[in-house]
């Protein structure tokens, strides 16, 4: 049987695959278990094939690398849900790191980032938004390749310099905008930011893996540090599911997800979100399932969500919430009207009772039917529940089969570089179209005939106006690059990068 047992109340409760890209949320207090569950889960997709990603706040979902050890209360555990066929098994785990420090480095281009999400890792607003996106806009119509801060902040330098151009053919921009940018860019940089963005790009192709014995990978960022940085944390997942929206083809339903993404601490995606991003993630939330992605949110309280997602959300799992606070009390309503009714207890009520280890389970039933909710003891995982060391995830990162990809960066010609060799070319016209107009003088024995052929093709001091003619229509071929690029939901690349 292929379902993926969760637990066991008065039955076991299975995540039937057919429905896992109908998505899931995971809520509940800390320590009251959500982590066990998304290790389940977790193993269970990989078992069956499917890729998983999913970022290791604490630290300890890195645990899905190493195999378990059995002890009496796993064994107890087993028993009470009718286990009879566990093991301690290792799972085939890639480690990721937008720091390169604890996994292999993540790394997108600006230009794939695109204006809006970019926007809100710097905290723009509104009218700084739109520098922003003439800027993109600028480039991408003058084929000027902006892959990290460096090649932005060339850009930002430039349109402040030909500010009324620009003003002209895209609309007002302001120099305060544009130092407000330069700031957000700056202070981006101080926090480590700069190190997400450069080449090699990432090529979502390398979450979608299976090992040799075809188990899906389970990709693991380490996301310790960088959930310090709310902003930075939850633009970067976002993006990878825009990413993935844009790229990835319709399949509809299958029998299996052909990936799983789980978004931890999901309320730092909507504080702060403008109500237009807020409608363009539920956009992309509503329709990725038809691309066969999955995607499980776990978070503290249900009303974390918006009401909209939360409505899309068909598996679920509510761990204990404890109603001290009229805000704990408003989550515990939110949460019991988000079930199927059991007649055998009351939802509100056991949601304030449920021990460690203990939720609240509702999967998707034949035809996509919500289960009534169940009570149930979660699984014990077959991994480790809890940290690795460090020389143990070096061992499993020189292991991976990307290593090799993404461990080295690489810094080719873009915008920064383009617009310095524009401005030499620039300040070395004047010079050589001076020399040009003056009327040549005829070279010894040469006559006329040999004026013209200089004028024409140069000479060893001089370049002709063929070679100039020849570099000007490269140049114009290559300012129409890029004209082409056409933007998605989220301002990403639309189909991938170009």
């Amino acid at each position: 049987m292929n379902d993926i047992l969760i637990g066991k109340g008065d039955q076991q409760v299975f995540l039937l695959p057919r429905y896992g890209n109908r998505h899931g949320l995971v809520a509940g207090a800390t320590g009251t278990g959500k982590t066990v569950s998304l290790l389940v889960m977790a193993e269970g997709f990989s078992r069956l094939g499917v890729p998983v990603f999913m970022a290791d706040v604490k630290g300890d979902v890195a645990g899905l690398a190493m195999a378990g050890v059995a002890n009496d209360g796993i064994n107890q555990r087993n028993a009470q849900i009718g286990v009879t066929d566990w093991r301690a098994e290792a799972n085939p785990v890639v480690f990721w790191d937008i720091f390169g420090t604890s996994g292999h480095p993540v790394r997108t281009t600006i230009s794939e980032m695109g204006p809006t999400l970019l926007a809100r890792i710097l905290d723009l607003n509104d009218t700084q938004e739109g520098v922003l996106e003439v800027v993109f806009k600028m480039a991408d119509d003058n084929g000027l390749l902006l892959l990290d801060l460096a090649d932005l902040r060339a850009l930002l330098n430039e349109c402040g310099a030909t500010r009324q151009d620009v003003s002209t053919k895209y609309g007002l921009i302001s120099t305060a905008s544009i130092g407000a940018i330069q700031r957000g860019l700056l202070q981006i940089e101080q926090q480590g930011g700069d190190q997400f963005f450069g080449e090699p790009a990432l090529d979502l192709a390398d979450f979608m893996r299976q090992d040799m014995s075809g188990r899906g990978i389970i990709n693991i960022l380490a996301a310790d540090k960088l959930v310090l940085q709310p902003k930075l944390y939850s633009t970067f997942l976002l993006w990878m599911l825009s990413e993935l929206f844009e790229k990835l083809p319709e399949v509809g339903d299958l029998d299996q997800p052909k990936l799983v993404f789980f978004f931890d601490e999901a309320h730092l995606l909507f504080d702060d979100a403008t109500p237009a991003l807020q409608k363009r993630v539920e956009q992309v939330v509503r329709l990725i399932r038809s691309k066969g992605v999955g995607v499980y949110f776990c978070s503290q309280f249900p009303d974390d969500v918006p009401e909209d997602i939360l409505g899309q959300l068909g598996n679920r799992l509510q761990f204990a919430l404890r109603a001290f606070t009229p805000r704990d009390q408003k989550a515990v309503n939110t949460a019991a009207q988000t079930f199927v009714a059991n007649p055998k207890f009351n939802v509100a009520t056991v949601i304030s009772q449920l021990g460690i280890g203990e939720a609240l389970a509702s999967m998707l039933l034949d035809k996509g039917v919500p289960m009534p909710v169940e009570r149930a003891l979660i699984c014990a995982p077959h991994c480790r529940m809890g940290a690795i060391t460090n020389a143990e995830r070096a061992t499993v990162r020189s292991r991976s089969p990307v290593g090799g990809k993404y461990d080295t960066a690489i810094n080719r010609e873009s915008a920064a570089e383009m617009l310095v060799a524009r401005h030499a070319a620039a300040a070395a016209a004047p010079a050589t179209g001076g020399a040009q107009t003056a009327a040549p003088a005829p070279a010894a024995g040469g006559g006329f005939g040999q004026t013209v052929k200089d004028w024409m093709f140069g000479t060893n001091r001089r370049q002709g106006m063929v070679e100039t003619m020849a570099k000007q229509t490269v140049r114009t071929m290559g300012s129409q690059v890029g004209g082409q690029i056409l933007r998605g939901v989220l301002g990403g690349i639309m189909g991938g990068r170009r």
